[in-house]
């Protein structure tokens, strides 16, 4: 069963009036439905051993990309962008870092490279590593028992001119390859399929070099010509860069091909009287009678396991294996003196709901078709306080919000990350999503979400005025979107993303003033339109309260900037890098690092301005710094760097990458520094 059978199961009817029970979409069901319908579709069936005859093998390389999670270039330039998979190869097999491919969003400036690691364990910021995790901007995952064991970071949906049963997926890595933990294909049935993902075997770092990537793909027989291509960062020492990728596969005949666009035809006829299913569900128990013997088989049976931290699953299976019954006995429960006889049903409703708290998404949808007791437990609305659907991206869809939407009565935190590709989540049902339950809502994730318009947007704005956290990362649409104006009602913000989202200046202006315990705003990459003079004049007068603040390749920021974000005393994070462009930095540094003492991570990659004078600022003055990134200073000197380790007691990472002072013979001394002062140095050198 998928997730989310979407669907709630009851045992009696006269219980649940049609008005109140949830839609019921059972995939397994629709699979085996279209089996019947289109054979081709099934193992084994006739119409595959005529593809044999009349298709052939075909290899083709990207025609489009449909969306990604980020990217290094901006949308308007070809350098670094997602659009270099499209096409052939263009590098392949040399190895480096190219302007002609893919890299996703990484800290530092792309530039031809080669890469030296020392002994030391390294790992640098924002996609790649774990120093992310350690900064003070750092996120709590909602729901975090929803992810998988290998989370993704990033993404790139591609598509392609041919359909083919695919056999063959091949990826062209070209820089610190490595990180692709899975591959997934789209279906005529409108659903994604996993050909392949990674074990922990297959993240044994592979030797800095460009290869051809082509895991063994699980086999099908499904018709595909869209790919979605995860990424994983943690365990690289640098970011990833890829050339292209081809599909491998055998082309549908003319017979099959003709069924495609029936199949298509009928789809889009479907989706416009779209009346939700009810089949039985397949491969699924049936609502216990209390006939069906103990709980415990049937919990067997359904391989239920709760999905929960290490320790908490310790816990929990050490309390109902020891303890269970002796709770019973010592709580005087009906039945608790025949301990061997006792379920897991008698325990008290609260400690039911607490065990199956750990449970995730999926596992939730699936226990309460086991009786009317767990169903009843498995939607109560406390379960259903925090939801994420980021790693069920594949089956979220309009169906799904409407039963959650059911369930979600006491909502206060929501991701839908990535959802909503494909046209699966249209902006109506969000919109009435957010109308029924988004009033209570205090975190709002909608990073890269297609579906988002100014409608989208402007309904945000209105009902979801208890937000203390939105997230609208990489949102950008063609055209943009419209209507931000309406995010100015929401008054009580602590932390604002709009990575690589545009903006009007005036609106964002607007919510600094409206939102005055603003502590984490990233407004890194958000275009060529914001003035940052003036955002950092507005932050100094009505965000004094700022934590964390990332303006990565902002525009129009100078040392004027610079003075006013001095005057935020509470900063422990701030990322300027690409964005001060001036010769000098005048008295600004010094005035940041003078009234900021608590700055921990400070980022000033590529900023040109920075004399021997602003190190020996850093030097004195950042007793707590911990992350430093002088990635690209061109007059630095071994004689500061060694001033920054020794005054710097807390410094774990430091940057030195593309530092043209910094010449051969000073690697053999920055290694033994970094073993000395127990420092992750990066350092990486031009071709």
């Amino acid at each position: 069963m998928s997730l989310l059978a979407y669907g709630e199961h009851g045992e009696s009817s006269d219980t649940d009036s049609p008005a109140e029970a949830d839609a019921f979409v059972d995939f397994t069901a629709m699979l085996r439905q279209r089996q019947r319908e289109y054979g081709w579709f099934g193992c084994g069936s006739k119409m595959q051993s005529e593809q044999s005859d009349e298709g052939y093998y075909l290899e083709q390389y990207v025609l489009g990309v449909l969306d990604f999670s980020s990217q290094y270039g901006i949308d308007y330039s070809i350098s670094y962008t997602a659009a270099n998979v499209i096409g052939r190869p263009t590098k392949f097999p040399a190895y480096g870092d190219f302007p002609e491919t893919f890299p996703m969003v990484s800290p530092f400036g792309p530039c031809r490279t080669t890469r030296l690691e020392f002994p030391f364990n390294s790992r640098p910021q924002r996609t790649y590593g774990d120093w992310w995790q350690r900064a003070p901007s750092a996120t709590r995952e909602i729901q975090p028992q929803n992810l998988p064991k290998l989370e993704t970071h990033d993404y790139i949906v591609v598509d392609f001119e041919e359909f083919v049963v695919p056999t063959e997926v091949a990826i062209f890595e070209t820089f610190n390859p490595g990180a692709v933990v899975r591959i997934w294909a789209y279906g005529l049935t409108k659903h994604w399929t996993c050909l392949w993902e990674a074990t922990e075997s297959d993240l044994a770092r592979p030797k800095l070099d460009s290869r051809r990537f082509a895991p063994a793909l699980k086999k099908t027989t499904m018709v595909t010509k869209t790919l979605r291509i995860d990424f994983n960062h943690s365990q690289l020492n640098y970011y990833t860069e890829i050339d292209a990728i081809m599909l491998c596969g055998r082309t549908v005949s003319k017979t099959q091909n003709l069924l495609v666009k029936q199949h298509q035809l009928k789809q889009q006829l479907q989706s416009r009287t779209l009346v939700s299913p009810q089949p039985e569900a397949v491969g699924t128990p049936t609502p216990s009678d209390g006939k069906g013997g103990s709980i415990s088989n049937k919990l067997r049976t359904l391989k239920f396991q709760p999905n929960c931290g290490e320790n908490g699953a310790t816990k929990l299976h050490d309390f109902i294996n020891n303890d269970l019954s002796q709770f019973l006995m010592d709580n005087r429960v009906e039945g608790a003196e025949k301990p061997s006889r006792i379920c897991l049903t008698d325990l008290p409703f609260e400690i039911l709901l607490r065990i199956l708290s750990y449970l995730d998404l999926k596992s939730l949808f699936r226990v309460g078709q086991v009786s009317r007791t767990f169903y009843d437990i498995s939607t109560h609305p406390l379960l259903y306080a925090e939801l994420s659907l980021k790693p069920y991206w594949h089956v979220a869809s309009s169906e799904l919000l409407c039963t959650l939407a059911r369930r979600a009565t006491m909502l206060r935190k929501l991701d839908l990350s990535w959802c909503g590709g494909l046209g699966n989540v249209s902006p109506t049902e969000f919109k009435k999503f957010l109308t029924q339950r988004g009033d209570n809502l205090t975190h709002l994730r909608l990073n890269s979400c297609k579906f988002l318009n100014a409608s989208c947007i402007e309904n945000v704005g209105i009902v979801c005025d208890n937000l203390i956290e939105l997230s609208l990362r990489n949102c950008a649409t063609d055209p943009p979107l419209l209507n931000f104006s309406c995010l100015a009602n929401l008054k009580n913000l602590e932390r604002l993303d709009l990575f690589q989202t545009a903006f009007e200046t005036e609106l964002l202006l607007s919510m600094l003033e409206g939102n005055r315990k603003l502590k984490h705003l990233n407004l890194a990459f958000c275009g060529v339109s914001v003035n940052m003079d003036n955002v950092a004049a507005h932050l100094a007068t009505y965000n004094t309260q700022l934590i964390s603040l990332d303006l990565w390749k902002a525009h129009f920021l100078s040392a004027r900037g610079l003075q006013s974000l001095a005057r935020l005393h509470q900063l422990e994070e701030l990322d300027l890098g690409w964005c001060l462009r001036e010769a000098s930095l005048g008295d600004g540094l010094f005035q940041l690092l003078t009234n900021c003492p608590k700055l921990k991570k400070l980022f000033l990659s590529a900023v040109r301005g920075t004399t021997e004078r602003d190190l020996m600022h850093i030097a004195a003055l950042g007793k707590n710094l911990e992350q430093l990134d002088l990635m690209g200073i061109l007059n630095i000197t071994h004689e500061r760097i060694y001033d920054i380790l020794v005054h710097c007691p807390k410094l774990q990472l430091l940057d030195l990458s593309f530092c043209d002072n910094i010449v051969d013979r000073d690697y053999d001394l920055l290694s033994e520094w970094s073993r000395l002062f127990i420092v992750d140095i990066k350092i990486s050198r031009h071709h």
